[in-house]
């Protein structure tokens, strides 16, 4: 039985695109339904249903791992379900799954918060506070080392084979320069990143919906963006 499209409820930020690249990897069919989080989409009653943290991104599968429909919210969580329900991209053998899982931790609970937050002190905080760019500057650049030492020792940063982990940390490093990184600093990071931005399906995946993102114009977007008035609300 051929599969129906997965649902995907999502923006093109460096979440949404983990999932646009893991299904184009996979050769899954989806339908990307744009989450406009600048205009407050997010907080939609219909999608906090499926995503109750108010976050992109979110699928939902129609033909779940058991036949019946499956809705997942969190990147890493659609990640791990899209490599167990395809059998691509997470190694069977336990040693080598459990490597390549500590590192997508890695990314949800260091690459992409810490990259987050300097992506936000540096560009969107209305107010340029040196103490945080410092922080947040500082702990990008041992971000990136750490990946780099890895990639000195390792084809991927999963291990000897193209992973999740891979596909998780890839779009966060983008905006390298956005976050006070020189790439040349890193050498092994920046083989393996010029690598990975020539994969045809990674290039296909950060394309969907990137014609819809636009410059944030106001204080307005930026209170929607970062949920103050829906939060006050609360």
């Amino acid at each position: 039985m051929s599969q129906a499209p997965i649902d995907v409820y999502s923006w093109p930020t460096p979440n949404g695109h983990k999932v646009h690249i893991m299904l184009e990897e996979c050769g899954l069919p989806y339908v990307a339904h744009p989450v406009n989080i600048g205009k407050g989409d997010q907080f939609a009653a219909d999608f906090l249903a499926i995503s109750p943290n108010n976050k992109i991104p979110a699928i939902v599968d129609p033909q779940g791992l058991d036949g019946q429909p499956m809705s997942l919210f969190e990147s890493g969580a659609i990640l791990v379900y899209l490599a167990s329900k395809t059998g691509q991209l997470l190694p069977q053998s336990d040693r080598a799954r459990f490597e390549v899982l500590q590192w997508l931790m890695f990314q949800m609970g260091g690459v992409g918060p810490m990259l987050g937050q300097a992506h936000h002190f540096r560009l969107y905080a209305p107010e340029k506070l040196p103490y945080a760019i410092e922080r947040y500057t500082n702990e990008a650049r041992r971000l990136y080392g750490v990946i780099d030492r890895r990639l000195s020792q390792s084809a991927f940063v999963g291990g000897p084979e193209y992973s999740i982990a891979d596909i998780a940390i890839f779009p966060w490093l983008r905006n390298w320069e956005n976050q006070g990184i020189v790439l040349s600093d890193f050498p092994h990071l920046k083989t393996w990143f010029e690598a990975m931005a020539a994969r045809p399906a990674v290039q296909r995946g950060v394309k969907v919906l990137a014609d819809l993102r636009k410059p944030l114009t106001g204080d307005k977007e930026r209170d929607i963006l970062f949920g103050k008035s829906q939060y006050a609300k609360r």
